[in-house]
């Protein structure tokens, strides 16, 4: 790409916050505007900077780097930190990708890929789409699925299942038209009655894809990996 993604940086630990500066200026795709160890004082500097993606910690003295991303409004964020237990939370919010620590300069590359991919074209940043549903119209944002799959009732509907656990029925609708509309990036076909958001994953192995969703009986909903299907899964999660 011929421009570059401004780019802040912030880590409260300062080895940290060297280290991804150091790894970030190994990447083409990146200039970087400026280096902060307080989320306080990257809050204060922002409306006064031009920038297109920070790149943050998560858990942080005085402002964590989920609430921080939330504040700093139509900016991409890529998060890298040493606890798992915050991706649902970061996806939530949209976060172009989510690295725990330690970085790999190569896992930091695909991450810079995705956000550039992403500020190229803002209005694949299309953010929902309007479908039918049994309780009429209803415009269906991206960001809160989890998956879609064939409904029991009726093979021509589909059921939706949102981040808030509550359920979704799409009329008379088919997987092809649903694949064209949702980002590629973001979803996959996994067999021939469900599609999967990518940030809807906990673990998955060649056969099985397990959620962080928890059904009524507590346990984490699983998912068969088809073998039809596989090949092109495994590419789109590939690390």
């Amino acid at each position: 790409m011929d421009t570059k993604l401004k780019c802040l940086l912030l880590d409260d630990e300062l080895p940290g916050l060297t280290y991804l500066k150091m790894l970030c200026e190994q990447i083409p795709e990146v200039e970087i505007v400026k280096t902060f160890n307080n989320p306080e004082k990257l809050l204060a500097d922002a409306p006064n900077l031009d920038f297109d993606l920070l790149i943050s910690d998560i858990e942080m003295p005085g402002i964590d780097g989920l609430h921080l991303a939330e504040m700093l409004q139509n900016k991409l964020v890529i998060f890298c930190t040493a606890y798992k237990e915050y991706a649902a939370e970061a996806f939530n919010i949209d976060a172009v990708d989510y690295i725990t620590k330690p970085v790999k300069l190569e896992r930091l590359q695909k991450a810079v890929s995705k956000a550039a991919e992403r500020f190229a074209k803002p209005n694949a940043g299309k953010k929902f789409i309007q479908l039918n549903t049994d309780k009429g119209k209803i415009l269906l944002y991206f960001n809160q699925i989890q998956y879609i799959k064939t409904a029991n009732s009726d093979s021509r509907d589909k059921t939706v299942l949102l981040m808030d656990g509550s359920f979704l029925n799409l009329k008379n609708i088919k997987f092809d038209t649903l694949l064209k509309e949702l980002p590629e990036a973001d979803f996959c076909r996994i067999n021939k009655k469900e599609i999967v958001a990518v940030k809807a994953i906990k673990f998955f192995n060649h056969n099985e894809i397990v959620l962080h969703h928890l059904e009524e009986n507590h346990k984490n909903a699983s998912l068969i990996l088809s073998e039809t299907y596989r090949s092109d899964f495994l590419k789109k999660v590939k690390l």
